[in-house]
């Protein structure tokens, strides 16, 4: 019989670690994604054109909620999922990515383009070029729009703003 002899334990007794919350443990229990998880999951995101992103055919993403990788919307329908599994979200018209904005479609002069780029590229219309973010911190793109002598017309729009979208998700593991 398990028990106690001395206040030690003897080999037939054992106490069970308790769980640590948010932690995995010894349990089957699948983890919940919360505001500030770490993913690993495959997703396809679609919209007019069909696929825009699908990672269902190849390696999973690693994602940290909360730090922009995803938008705010996309973030909120992963919150909650449980680790394995797998659920399609539909979001509407700009829900995902917002508005167009017609501030954010501005003429730049080739002077510029040529200090933050290599001087003399020529750009055509529909090409995405990235440009260095203030104090160098990450990038940020815009589409070219339209092209005159000494300027270029870009929308620094997300591609995908104003489109209804589909989010797919399979979410394989949760830290």
């Amino acid at each position: 019989m398990g028990g106690t002899k001395n206040g030690f334990m003897n080999s037939t007794t054992h106490p069970k670690p308790s769980p640590n919350p948010g932690h995995a443990s010894d349990s089957n229990e699948p983890q919940i994604v919360k505001a500030d998880s770490f993913l690993t999951l495959h997703y396809r995101l679609s919209g007019t054109s069909g696929d825009v992103i699908n990672t269902f055919d190849g390696q999973p993403a690693t994602i940290s909620l909360g730090t922009g990788e995803l938008s705010l919307p996309m973030e909120k329908c992963l919150i909650g999922m449980a680790e394995g599994q797998r659920q399609s979200f539909t979001l509407g018209a700009g829900e995902a990515f917002g508005a167009h904005n017609p501030q954010m479609v501005q003429w730049v002069s080739q002077d510029l383009l040529d200090r933050v780029g290599t001087q003399g590229d020529q750009y055509s219309v529909g090409e995405v070029v990235e440009f260095p973010a203030p104090e160098g911190k990450g990038t940020y793109a815009g589409v070219v729009k339209a092209v005159k002598d000494r300027e270029v017309l870009f929308d620094f729009n997300h591609p995908l703003v104003d489109q209804a979208l589909t989010f797919e998700v399979h979410v394989i593991g949760v830290l």
